[in-house]
């Protein structure tokens, strides 16, 4: 029996040139690296995001591919891309999963573990 896998890791920086405090606006810019760490080739299909701010507002961002791509890795392959999130706060966090499918037809979630958006310049 198949064991289909991704591992995904995050890194994510305050975006300065698309951050207004004043106007309570704080962009972060994300990096994600998807390996498939299963025994199966796979396709990443979609994503489901909630990003949250430091208030408890949430986002909720889902559809299908990242950033125009819907990745086919075979095991040990990687897959990286960036994108971008915008919050009210200077801290906040998000976490998510993608929707994924295997060469059989078989659907499964890979999560991505919460991740933090701090603007650290904002800290005392």
């Amino acid at each position: 029996m198949a064991n289909p896998q991704f591992s995904c890791t995050v890194l994510a920086q305050v975006l300065a040139e698309q951050t207004n405090s004043e106007q309570g606006v704080y962009a972060f810019s994300y990096t994600v690296t998807v390996e498939n760490t299963g025994d199966i080739s796979a396709q990443l299909i979609g994503r489901h995001w909630i990003i949250t701010d430091a208030r408890g507002y949430e986002q909720e961002v889902q559809g299908l591919a990242v950033v125009g791509h819907q990745p086919l890795l075979a095991p040990g392959q990687k897959f990286q891309y960036s994108s971008w999130a915008q919050i009210a706060t200077p801290q906040g966090a998000m976490s998510g999963r993608f929707l994924c499918v295997t060469e059989d037809a078989e659907v499964f979630y890979s999560p991505v573990a919460e991740f933090m958006l701090a603007d650290t310049s904002s800290l005392h």
